[in-house]
C-alpha cells in the first residue's frame, strides 16, 4: 500500500512538471497514463486526474502570476463563461459511451496537434502580451473552452492556449498563464460533477496531487526559460504523445 502511494506521488511529480511547462495542469497527460497503467475508463480516469489537476491548476495561476502579470479583467472574462460551460460539458460527460469518448478525445488531441504544428512551421510574428480583439471577445473563448472542458475533463486550458497565441496575440507563456486562469473554476466545478456521479478514484487521485503540487512550479521555470517557438513545438509533440496514449487504451 505505502509502495503503491509513493509511485503515485512519483507519477504525479511528472505530471506536475509536464502541467507547469504547458499550463495544463498536467491533466492532459493523466488521463490517458491513468487508462493505459491502472485500466480506468475515460470517465473515472478523466474524475480522477482531475484531483490532481484542480490544487495543481491553482499553484500554477500564481506562479505564472509571479513571472508574467496576468490580467484578472481579461482572466475573469474567459473564467466566467467557461464556469457555465462546463457545467454543461461535464453533465453530457458523465452519460455518453466510454469508448465513444475515447475516440472523440484523440481526434481533438491531434487536431489541436495539428493546429499548433501548422503555427510553429508557418513562423508567425511573436505575440506582445497585449490583446488584437477587445477583451469581452474572450468570454466568447471561455465558454468554448469551458464547455470542451467539461466533456474532456482537460479544463479547456489545452484549446484555449493556442486560440489566444494566434487569434488574439499574445504570447505563449501569457496564453498559458490566461489559459490556467479560464481551467481553474471550470475544473473545479467538473471535478464536483464527477465526484457525485462516482467517477473519482481518491484514493489514486490523491497521491498524484500531492506529487503534482511538489514539481509544478519546476515545470512553470522551464516554461519561461525556453524560446517561444520550442516551447510551441514540445506543446504540439505532447498533444500527440498523448493522443497515441489514448489510443494504446482502445
Amino acid at each position: 500500500m505505502l509502495l503503491d502511494i509513493g509511485l503515485n506521488v512519483l507519477l504525479g511529480l511528472a505530471l506536475g512538471t509536464l502541467g507547469g511547462l504547458f499550463g495544463i495542469g498536467g491533466g492532459l497527460i493523466a488521463i490517458p497514463v491513468l487508462g493505459v497503467l491502472f485500466g480506468l475508463d475515460q470517465q473515472l480516469a478523466q474524475g480522477t486526474a482531475l484531483v490532481m489537476v484542480v490544487p495543481n491548476v491553482l499553484l500554477a495561476i500564481w506562479r505564472y502570476h509571479q513571472r508574467n502579470r496576468i490580467d484578472w479583467r481579461h482572466a475573469a472574462a474567459l473564467a466566467g463563461a467557461s464556469f457555465v460551460f462546463a457545467i454543461v460539458g461535464a453533465a453530457v460527460a458523465v452519460s455518453l459511451d466510454a469508448g465513444r469518448m475515447r475516440l472523440a478525445f484523440v481526434g481533438f488531441l491531434l487536431a489541436l496537434a495539428a493546429y499548433t504544428l501548422l503555427r510553429v512551421f508557418l513562423r508567425p510574428a511573436p505575440g506582445d502580451g497585449q490583446l488584437r480583439h477587445s477583451w469581452p471577445w474572450l468570454s466568447v473563448l471561455g465558454a468554448g473552452a469551458g464547455a470542451a472542458g467539461g466533456l474532456f475533463g482537460v479544463g479547456g486550458a489545452v484549446i484555449a492556449t493556442p486560440i489566444l497565441t494566434s487569434v488574439f496575440g499574445t504570447s505563449q507563456v501569457v496564453a498559458q498563464g490566461l489559459s490556467l486562469a479560464l481551467a481553474a473554476p471550470s475544473t473545479g466545478v467538473t471535478l464536483v460533477t464527477y465526484a457525485l456521479h462516482q467517477q473519482v478514484n481518491w484514493l489514486l487521485g490523491l497521491p498524484l496531487a500531492v506529487g503534482g503540487l511538489l514539481s509544478i512550479s519546476l515545470g512553470v521555470r522551464l516554461a519561461h526559460a525556453l524560446p517561444e517557438r520550442l516551447l510551441r513545438l514540445l506543446f504540439s509533440g505532447f498533444l500527440v504523445a498523448s493522443a497515441v496514449l489514448l489510443a494504446m487504451e482502445s
